[in-house]
């Protein structure tokens, strides 16, 4: 899939979030990249595959004293496009991991976010 249209995806995931949702993200930028630094091919189980990463200090665990730099919430398009057999299941899988790693910001455990 083109960048283009992939980060089309991206942007229409983040559009479907609640407004109250919405509104509380700040400092915080969405980047896509083929793959994950360091990780130039795609693994030899899919299931390792990363699909998407939050790097930064969770909301619940910022100072309003000191803003720091902006939170980044990765996509790796490739590792997505591996895992998914139709552009359906791509779209579904961007929408699902924007939410996975938003929740992450938002200060949510790797087990809080298993049901999405």
């Amino acid at each position: 899939m083109e960048r283009a249209k992939f980060e089309r995806l991206v942007e229409q995931a983040l559009g479907a979030l609640p407004q109250r949702y919405r509104e509380l993200l700040e400092n915080v930028v969405v980047i896509v990249e083929d793959y994950p630094q360091g990780q130039q091919r795609q693994a030899a189980d899919d299931e390792d595959l990363l699909l998407g990463e939050f790097v930064g200090v969770p909301r619940t665990e910022k100072s309003l004293f000191e803003p720091g730099p902006p939170d980044q919430v990765f996509l790796y398009q490739k590792n997505i496009e591996a895992v998914c057999d139709s552009e359906e299941e791509i779209r579904e899988q961007v929408r699902l991991t924007v939410l996975h790693e938003l929740g992450h910001y938002f200060g949510l455990e790797e087990d809080e976010l298993d049901h999405l």
